[in-house]
């Protein structure tokens, strides 16, 4: 694929905290569209990789490039993330999602209220409307941000560990959505660790093990070899290592 076509280009991109690398001399491009898996062992740079994309951490080395058009990115963090005590009701936090139309201060009007009750039904939380966010189970939390998620209309979506710690019937709806945004022609990155769930639904992976192990379709990705080589990159991080600056010519 021409980088020119792609919605997400990552060029000898490099990441890290404190000058540190967390992932390294990362090379892809995502094709407008595409439904992709990022794995890897735990710490491998794979929610690094998001708070990049997001704005919250510049590249050390490198750069990306986002070509999203006016829908822009839409990101879920981990919802260990979310403080759950702040007083918000669901209506409310759904509503976040229709922040660009709306700005800071105006009120909903009543076709944009409607849109929140229509996105609170398509995931299951009719009824939910005024209830705090801190009352919710893990799962019924999550299907208010996939709600939130919703409004939002983005093109490029970024799903940080979608499916943690909640029940099997919520994350069957979740991907029942995820699938129906992929067929709307949305580009879809998942921070996944079911590698089961990987294979049955996600066409193309990302693997990562602080470098990129490979990209392209899961089956071709996902082997034991490359597996067992993300477990034992990760194994030998160095925290305290410096910036290495590899050639462009070297990192093509």
């Amino acid at each position: 694929m021409n980088a020119h076509d792609a919605i997400l280009e990552l060029d000898n991109l490099t990441l890290g905290y404190d000058r540190h690398p967390a992932v390294h001399h990362l090379r892809c491009s995502i094709a407008p569209g595409a439904l992709v898996a990022i794995v890897g062992p735990n710490g491998a740079g794979k929610s690094t990789l998001f708070k990049a994309l997001t704005g919250e951490l510049p590249p050390l080395q490198g750069r990306f490039r986002v070509h999203a058009g006016k829908g822009g990115i839409a990101y879920l963090p981990q919802q260990s993330e979310l403080d759950r005590s702040f007083p918000v009701s669901v209506f409310d936090m759904v509503s976040m999602g229709l922040w660009r139309e709306i700005g800071a201060f105006r009120g909903l009007s009543r076709s944009q209220a409607e849109r929140v009750r229509a996105a609170l039904a398509a995931v299951g939380l009719s009824g939910f409307e005024a209830r705090q966010i801190g009352t919710l189970s893990g799962g019924q939390l999550q299907r208010a941000r996939f709600a939130r998620m919703m409004l939002q209309d983005a093109n490029l979506l970024l799903l940080d560990e979608p499916f943690n710690a909640i029940d099997a019937r919520t994350i069957e709806d979740l991907i029942a959505l995820i699938l129906q945004w992929h067929t709307e022609g949305r580009t879809i990155l998942a921070v996944l660790h079911d590698l089961t769930l990987v294979r049955r639904h996600f066409p193309e992976c990302l693997l990562l093990a602080r470098e990129c192990l490979g990209f392209g379709p899961t089956d071709e990705i996902l082997t034991p070899e490359r597996l067992a080589t993300a477990r034992r990159l990760a194994g030998e991080f160095d925290a305290t290592a410096p910036v290495c600056h590899r050639p462009e010519a070297e990192a093509a």
